[in-house]
């Protein structure tokens, strides 16, 4: 019997209807980067609402519209919010769906992910998530024919994160996506020293400066960076903003920030 997660947020982060919500990504890949033309092998994008980091994100997946047709599997990977656990949590559903379409999940890789120590099947901590659902649109609107590897991370370990990252993307043309926004509710001027601060580390692929204070999804960037390390991968910096550049409020606002990798 095959099993659809559904929409959990469609309609709260971003548009519920299809029509609207591919304008908005039109929109919203409208301003090209810079950097466009270089070849990702993984990004780290927020998981805010479209609104409020939804040009962020773009500009990181800006980069893949070049190179669509070589990408057919795509392992996501960011923090549960709502649910505590130990390990890697791979998801039970077969596809997951948004306004634009259902994603097939790749579970062909599902043996031997599962057969490292603190990766399991549990689908719990995938019900309401969103930091890997808000990716999806992004996906579809900038790939062809392309798979997802879901995966929420609780207590992680970066060691147990590089092992999974080596062995999601081994047999396949794929791409690493970390879902991660960045500080959260300092003021706006402490926001941007400390984004700052924390995007420097990335990109000089220094994981141990990163926790809970720098990025919700620090387990996911930590053992990225040691994959990262390991597969001698260069980063860049492709957006950094915050809340506060968008409705102007700036004592209390959440970080973002997008980054590539090749």
């Amino acid at each position: 019997m095959i099993s659809i997660r559904p929409s959990a947020v469609a309609g709260l982060y971003y548009p519920a209807r299809s029509t609207e919500l591919e304008d908005l990504l039109t929109k919203q890949f409208d301003n090209p980067s810079d950097h466009i033309h270089h070849r990702a092998k993984a990004l780290i994008v927020p998981h805010g609402g479209f609104f409020y980091s939804g040009q962020v994100a773009a500009k990181a997946y800006q980069s893949l519209i070049e190179i669509a047709d070589d990408i057919e599997r795509v392992v996501l990977i960011g923090p549960s919010h709502r649910t505590d656990f130990k390990g890697v949590a791979m998801s039970e559903a077969d596809y997951f769906a948004t306004p634009m379409g259902s994603v097939a999940v790749d579970k062909k890789i599902y043996p031997q992910l599962s057969r490292i120590k603190g990766v399991e099947t549990y689908e719990s901590p995938h019900d309401s998530e969103h930091c890997l659902e808000v990716q999806l649109p992004f996906l579809q609107y900038s790939l062809n024919q392309f798979e997802i590897v879901p995966l929420l991370t609780g207590k992680a370990s970066s060691a147990l994160i590089a092992d999974v990252l080596g062995t999601a993307t081994k047999d396949a043309k794929s791409l690493i996506v970390i879902s991660s926004d960045l500080s959260h509710y300092l003021d706006y001027e402490t926001a941007r020293k400390i984004d700052q601060y924390t995007s420097q580390a990335i990109i000089s692929m220094d994981n141990h400066d990163i926790d809970k204070f720098h990025a919700c999804g620090c387990d996911a960037i930590r053992g990225f960076l040691e994959f990262a390390r390991n597969e001698n991968m260069s980063g860049q910096i492709m957006a950094l903003s915050n809340s506060g550049d968008v409705v102007g409020k700036k004592d209390s606002v959440v970080g973002y920030g997008a980054y590539l990798f090749e």
